[in-house]
């Protein structure tokens, strides 16, 4: 007598006519940070002529020597060409602000980095110093930096960049402060990083997001200062020529050549205002909870 083995009620087998994989989606690579930043960039259309009218303001303040002279903004009281003028004042504030704010940058990364990163009684120090030069008028300080020492245009620099990097190490700080406890922090550390490496090759890269943002709404605060000293005659000294120094020489003579005054006030305003749009532009793109959310 033998026994037999019944064969199982239900055979699985694949279906040939079964859905297939999707190739396409299983080729495609994840969105980073910084396309998928890029991609509404592009969609905000503020920003983008923000962006546009800068860089054209910059090339053409860049070739401002080459330029012709047609006089198609009148002239001054001298007879120099105003429109002329204008686009090297251009140089001068956008030179202002840009290097002004390297400066600020330069400082407030590596002070809210270290602070953030060592912690402890250094990092209650060094906050407790951003405090105190933040209960300072620093327009104040700014004018005693040019009195007290001189009134060239490198010590201008020095002066605005020195008086704008206190927001800036706040920010870095605390995004430091999220970062450090981070995996790739901790493997770093395993594999025998130092803390300068790690500080400066691991985190500081990965807080470029609010800084890149908050650089863009640096740069016109920092023009609009200079502008404002240069007004007073404690900024930019002659034969050089800012936005300010234009607006505050076409001031005395407002009543015969208002136009000394409208054109360099609209090119300074245009300016801020389309740093300003770039500005929040990026803000709203490189935003991770607007990314959850696209997603």
């Amino acid at each position: 007598m033998s026994i037999g083995i019944a064969p199982p009620a239900h055979v699985f087998e694949p279906d040939p006519a079964g859905p297939e994989p999707d190739l396409a989606l299983a080729g495609a690579r994840p969105a980073s940070l910084w396309g998928d930043a890029w991609r509404r960039l592009r969609r905000n259309r503020a920003a983008v002529a923000g962006a546009a009218f800068l860089a054209w303001m910059s090339f053409t303040a860049a070739l401002a020597p080459w330029l012709p002279v047609a006089h198609w903004l009148g002239t001054d009281e001298l007879g120099r060409d105003a429109f002329a003028r204008v686009i090297y004042g251009g140089r001068i504030s956008l030179l202002v602000g840009m290097v002004a704010t390297f400066v600020s940058l330069l400082i407030g990364v590596t002070w809210g980095a270290v602070a953030g990163y060592r912690g402890g009684r250094l990092d209650e120090f060094m906050m407790r110093v951003v405090d105190i030069l933040y209960s300072l008028p620093y327009i104040f300080l700014v004018i005693l930096l040019l009195v007290f020492f001189s009134r060239s245009i490198v010590m201008l620099f020095v002066a605005l960049g020195l008086v704008q990097w206190l927001t800036m190490a706040r920010i870095v700080r605390g995004q430091v402060l999220s970062l450090k406890q981070q995996t790739f922090v901790e493997a770093a550390r395993a594999l025998g990083a130092g803390d300068g490496r790690i500080i400066f090759r691991h985190i500081v890269p990965n807080t470029l997001g609010p800084v890149i943002v908050y650089t863009t709404l640096t740069v016109p605060a920092v023009i609009l200062q200079e502008a404002f000293l240069s007004f007073l005659g404690l900024g930019v000294q002659p034969p050089a020529a800012s936005w300010g120094t234009l607006v505050s020489d076409g001031a005395r003579l407002l009543a015969l050549f208002p136009w000394l005054v409208i054109f360099p006030g609209i090119a300074l305003s245009m300016t801020l205002l389309c740093f300003n749009f770039l500005g929040d532009g990026l803000r709203d793109a490189l935003d991770p909870q607007d990314r959850r959310d696209v997603a």
